[in-house]
C-alpha cells in the first residue's frame, strides 16, 4: 500500500505542479529579480501547494488511523495557509511565526513532545515543563531552518528529500509503519516537484513548500525519535546537519556584525560557494553531497556503541568547524581551526 501511495503522489505531484504555476501567475505569486537573489527572471512561487495537494493524495489513499494523523493535518494546514499568505502578500516575520506557533501547538499539545530521555551512562532526564516549549522551539526551527536553506534551484526540495530517506529508512528499521508511510508519501510529493524545480528551474516552492517541509520533517523526527535515548536525540539533529549547521552559523554571523537575526544576507552556505567559483547546479550538488554524508552518518550514528556514538559527534564537529572555516560562514577572518592546525604543522616540521 505504502508503494502504491508513494507511485500515486509522484505522479499526482508531476500532474499538479504545472497547474499550480499556471495559478501562481494568475494570482501574482510571483518572486521578482533583485540584488540578493540568484535568479534573473520573474518566476512563480507557491509550489509548495503542489507538494502539500500531492501529499493529500497520498492521505486519502492510505487513510492512516494513527492518533496523530488529525493533529499533523490541522497543523500542516495552517503551515500551508501561513505559506500562502506570505507568498502572495509577504507578511512580516511577526506573522509568519504566529502561524509557525500555531501549527507546532496543534500537535504538542496533541503529545507530540519529548518529556524524557535516557542518559547514556544511566538514569534518565525528565524535562517537566520544559517539554513544551523544547518541542515548539524544535518544530519552529527546523521549519525556519528549511525556509532559509531554500535559496538555489532545487536545494530545499532535494536537501528535504535526502532527509525523508534517511527518517523513512529508520522507521522502517524501527517497525515505525506510520512515520514511514508519511515520509514516503512527501518524498514522492516532493522528488515529483523537484522535476520542475532543479535548475533551471521552472517553478519556486516559495515559503508555502518551504515551511511546509520543514515543519512535517521537524514533526516526522520527533516521531520517529521521541522518548528514547540521549544519542538517539540527537540522530534528527545529524540528519538536518545542512539546514541547522547553516542557520546557526547565521545567527552567529549576524551577532558578530550586530545585524538584526532576521536581516537577510548573501553568505549562506549556497552564496559562499558561488562566490567560490562553483556554477548554480554545482554548488547544489555539493550541499546534496554534504546532506547524505549527515544522513549515512545518522544511520551508522544509531547503530554505534556509546563510546562509537561520541567519536562520531566529535568527527562531525570538526569537519562542520572546517566547512565553515573554509568558506567563510561566519566571516573571512573567522579560522581559529584552520590556525591551530597550521601552527601544530608549522611546529611539528621545526621538531624534525
Amino acid at each position: 500500500m505504502v508503494y502504491l501511495a508513494f507511485a500515486l503522489c509522484f505522479f499526482a505531484s508531476l500532474l499538479i505542479t504545472p497547474l499550480v504555476k499556471k495559478f501562481a501567475f494568475r494570482v501574482g505569486a510571483t518572486d521578482k529579480p533583485n540584488h540578493r537573489k540568484v535568479h534573473k527572471k520573474i518566476m512563480p512561487r507557491l509550489g509548495g501547494l503542489a507538494i502539500y495537494l500531492s501529499f493529500m493524495a497520498g492521505i486519502l489513499f492510505l487513510r492512516p488511523t494513527d492518533a496523530f494523523t488529525w493533529p499533523i493535518l490541522i497543523g500542516s494546514l495552517i503551515i500551508i495557509i501561513t505559506g500562502m499568505l506570505d507568498d502572495l502578500y509577504e507578511l512580516s516575520a511577526k506573522y509568519k511565526l504566529l502561524g509557525q506557533l500555531a501549527a507546532a501547538l496543534v500537535v504538542v499539545l496533541n503529545g507530540v513532545d519529548i518529556d524524557f530521555i535516557n542518559l547514556p551512562f544511566g538514569g534518565q532526564l525528565e524535562f517537566g515543563f520544559l517539554a513544551i516549549p523544547l518541542t515548539i522551539l524544535w518544530i519552529v526551527g527546523i521549519t525556519n531552518a528549511v525556509n532559509l536553506i531554500d535559496g538555489l534551484d532545487g536545494l530545499a526540495a532535494g536537501v528535504s528529500s535526502i532527509a525523508l530517506i534517511t527518517i523513512s529508512f529508520m522507521a522502517f528499521l524501527k517497525g515505525d509503519l506510520f512515520v514511514f508511510a508519511l515520509g514516503m508519501i512527501l518524498l514522492a510529493s516532493t522528488l515529483g516537484f523537484l522535476a520542475f524545480n532543479f535548475h533551471p528551474a521552472k517553478i519556486f516552492m516559495g515559503d508555502t513548500g518551504a515551511l511546509f517541509l520543514g515543519y512535517m520533517i521537524a514533526v516526522l523526527s520527533l516521531l520517529g525519535f521521541k522518548n528514547v535515548t540521549f544519542f538517539s536525540l540527537i540522530i534528527p539533529v545529524i540528519i538536518l546537519g545542512v539546514p541547522i549547521s547553516d542557520t546557526l552559523f547565521a545567527i552567529v554571523r549576524r551577532l558578530i556584525h550586530k545585524k538584526p537575526l532576521s536581516a537577510p544576507d548573501k553568505s549562506h552556505l549556497h552564496h559562499r560557494l558561488l562566490s567560490s567559483g562553483f556554477s548554480h547546479r554545482q554548488a547544489v550538488l555539493v550541499i546534496y553531497a554534504m546532506a547524505i554524508l549527515f544522513g549515512l552518518t545518522a544511520i551508522v550514528f544509531s547503530m554505534a556503541t556509546v563510546w562509537g556514538s561520541l567519536l562520531i559527534v566529535a568527527v562531525l564537529l570538526v569537519i562542520i568547524e572546517l566547512i565553515v572555516e573554509v568558506m567563510g560562514l561566519v566571516s573571512e577572518d573567522y579560522k581559529p581551526l584552520i590556525r591551530f592546525m597550521k601552527a601544530r604543522i608549522s611546529a611539528y616540521n621545526r621538531g624534525r
